[in-house]
């Protein structure tokens, strides 16, 4: 069961199926056999591997595995400072976070923006203490968290079970 529920929205994104020609998506006009946003959130807590990609300043994309924790709608990771990944994020926040396994798939599209406030970055501390096992006592280096805009839910089991969440507005400004 997951550990964290709790939810910055007020209300779930909206699910539909997403648009992909050629995998034969079913009932993609009526939404049947949607995933539940609780089956995407359950294996964004859970993950224990995640893939970051970013866009360095010439246009080349980069994608770098990570370990982070995922509460309030949002996923946290730490890099370094003068990481390729911090400094992409700089130059452009738009960002890809995805879960390790291919069969069973977590996709989140969005924006990371650099944690700044003391309760959030005990947080994350303590999250992510407890979840690797990792003495997050000192630390100093800076966190992220990714606000999505849109999410993707993928299983072995495609053409059933694809779902994409859109989040609202709110969620989705970039400023």
């Amino acid at each position: 069961m997951p550990e964290e529920k709790s939810f910055r929205n007020s209300a779930e994104p909206k699910a539909s199926r997403p648009y992909m020609p050629g995998y034969g998506i079913l009932d993609a006009q009526r939404g049947k056999g949607l995933l539940p946003w609780s089956w995407a959130v359950e294996r964004l807590i859970e993950g224990h591997n995640y893939w970051v990609a970013t866009t360095r300043p010439d246009g080349r994309p980069h994608a770098m595995p990570v370990w982070g924790v995922w509460f309030e709608d949002r996923f946290y990771f730490s890099s370094g400072e003068q990481s390729r990944k911090a400094k992409n994020i700089a130059e452009d926040p738009r960002c890809v976070v995805g879960t390790e396994r291919g069969t069973v798939a977590v996709v989140v599209e969005g924006v990371a923006e650099l944690v700044m406030e003391d309760s959030v970055r005990r947080r994350f501390a303590e999250m992510y203490g407890r979840k690797y096992q990792w003495d997050m006592e000192g630390f100093g280096e800076p966190i992220y968290a990714v606000r999505p805009s849109m999410v993707f839910g993928l299983t072995s089991s495609l053409v059933e079970t694809a779902t994409r969440w859109v989040f609202d507005e709110d969620n989705r400004r970039t400023e």
